[in-house]
């Protein structure tokens, strides 16, 4: 019956969420009844119970033909940091918030899965942001990040000051709750709850939105995708951390040096021939409501 492009499938589940169990063992009947080799994480085996499921680690299903995620966003990105490097395209099934990554719901899964593996679906390339932190002139970490990379104060209601540079020339020294620098795919993310711009996932560019600036004046920045952002924390500032898709921490330093550019690999993104970015906004940002009924398409 396996007509598809997608011989080898991998399958990865979110953990400990409530009746994620049901849509799990769905997309596996179809996979299965597609005869597709199907490639299950560790992890999420233990959560569909059935036999002779071919187990695996995250980093096996490198050579998988296609990745279904059964989650929620935050499932995908983190497949997106383990993964993206691979550029196997990735299905994603919601069973987590608003899902503009994952947009198959539940009750669609038989249907929206089966038109996937019969070649309806459209993919889009996502680009991942990369940041590296310098400390004294040597690399102590880094990170791909799908959605944003935030540097900001250890503890809340503390300010942090800091020095923003854009391909080696100065911006400005702020001082405020910290910076959030965006890719399109996290537009509608944490950026969006911080004032920044919603972009489309095609834009080639980097939103840089300041974090409650004390200032009235500072603004969000939108930047090449080419450009490298750099974020220097002042020599007086201690207790501040940085993160990564808000998955990813890492405790930062008077004077570190926090660079960000694009990363070298992007997530390929595969969604339902119907899917609408302008349509997920309507509804997932509830754009579709107005005095004397809803919005609909003309």
């Amino acid at each position: 019956m396996n007509n598809s492009n997608f011989n080898r499938v991998g399958l990865i589940g979110r953990q400990r969420t409530p009746q994620i169990d049901d849509s799990l063992r769905a997309v596996y009947d179809v996979l299965v009844a597609y005869e597709c080799e199907l490639l299950v994480e560790n992890t999420t085996a233990e959560l569909i119970d059935k036999e002779g499921i071919h187990v695996v680690e995250r980093a096996d299903l490198a050579n998988c033909d296609l990745l279904v995620v059964v989650g929620g966003d935050g499932s995908i990105l983190s497949v997106a940091r383990d993964l993206a490097h691979t550029n196997i395209p990735v299905l994603g099934v919601n069973r987590g918030g608003l899902g503009f990554l994952a947009d198959i719901s539940p009750d669609q899964i038989e249907p929206r899965v089966e038109a996937v593996l019969q070649g309806k679906y459209r993919t889009e390339n996502r680009f991942l942001l990369h940041v590296e932190v310098e400390r004294n002139g040597e690399l102590v970490h880094e990170s791909p990040a799908l959605n944003d990379v935030v540097v900001s104060a250890q503890t809340l209601f503390k300010m942090m000051e800091f020095r923003l540079s854009v391909n080696g020339e100065f911006v400005y020294d702020q001082r405020s709750d910290g910076l959030l620098v965006s890719s399109p795919t996290g537009s509608t993310a944490y950026s969006l709850s911080a004032g920044g711009p919603i972009m489309h996932p095609d834009l080639d560019a980097i939103a840089i939105i300041p974090m409650f600036p004390h200032t009235l004046t500072a603004r969000p920045i939108v930047v090449s995708a080419n450009s490298k952002i750099t974020v220097t924390i002042s020599a007086n500032e201690p207790g501040t951390k940085l993160s990564s898709d808000s998955q990813v921490e890492f405790n930062l330093e008077a004077s570190d040096q926090v660079n960000i550019k694009r990363y070298a690999h992007s997530l390929n993104l595969i969604h339902p021939s119907t899917h609408s970015f302008y349509e997920a906004c309507r509804s997932k940002l509830d754009w579709a409501s107005r005095l004397g009924g809803s919005v609909k398409p003309r």
